[in-house]
């Protein structure tokens, strides 16, 4: 009689073994991949609640404050915006406004409240107004660099009218011609007497080559 080869020798037991080994690690890496799924997932909607109660605290924190705000604080500071960006206003200009007894006439807390809480662009606004002095009044250089930092004028600080001078875009010796023009029409100024005041320190303060060109220009 035949003897029968032992189990462990025969082919068919080894695939057999082989097969459950691969479906063993298959399951072993499903659970593990469903393991790493469930705690990301876990910690996204962590990060999403965290997120959500930050956005919340955050809204009640600004609610809050805009509701600790007096009602006169908070008109003043609506006041002073549409100052600083309807008219160009600098912050001295909005300041006086908001506390003159001709104007406003809110109170100098209030006024100070609005001053600090206001956005806005100085120099943007200092610009604005150059352009508008340059466009509008044919008004030179240096004339509007006085206007914009005069205490009686636009109270600019002199780094905005600085920063308003060296960007506007204005045709110097056009302006002083414009000027020219109106003083020999409307007051019937000698040549000699328009070019002094073009270029005087108390009248356009042109400068003497803008003048020239105005005067050279004049009749044509």
């Amino acid at each position: 009689m035949k003897k029968k080869k032992p189990i462990y020798k025969r082919i068919w037991f080894w695939i057999i073994v082989v097969l459950f080994i691969i479906v063993g690690v298959n399951m072993t890496g499903s659970k593990t991949n469903n393991s790493n799924t469930a705690a990301e997932s876990s910690s996204s909607s962590a990060a999403d609640k965290s997120d959500q109660q930050s956005s919340v605290a955050s809204e009640a924190t600004s609610e809050s404050k805009t509701a600790n705000v007096p009602a006169e604080y908070q008109s003043a500071l609506n006041k002073g915006t549409t100052y600083a960006s309807a008219m160009n206003m600098s912050k001295a200009g909005v300041y006086d406004q908001l506390v003159s007894q001709s104007g406003e006439k809110f109170s100098a807390e209030a006024a100070q409240y609005a001053i600090d809480h206001l956005k806005a662009d100085w120099n943007k606004n200092a610009l604005n107004k150059a352009k508008s002095y340059a466009d509008s009044m044919h008004m030179s250089k240096a004339g509007i660099y006085g206007q914009l930092t005069s205490q009686s004028g636009e109270k600019f600080t002199a780094e905005e009218a600085n920063y308003a001078i060296e960007n506007v875009k204005a045709d110097w010796n056009k302006n002083a011609l414009a000027k020219a023009k109106t003083y020999q029409k409307d007051m019937d100024m000698s040549p000699d007497a328009v070019r002094e005041q073009l270029t005087s320190e108390n009248g356009e303060k042109f400068t003497a080559d803008e003048a020239n060109y105005a005067i050279q220009n004049l009749n044509k």
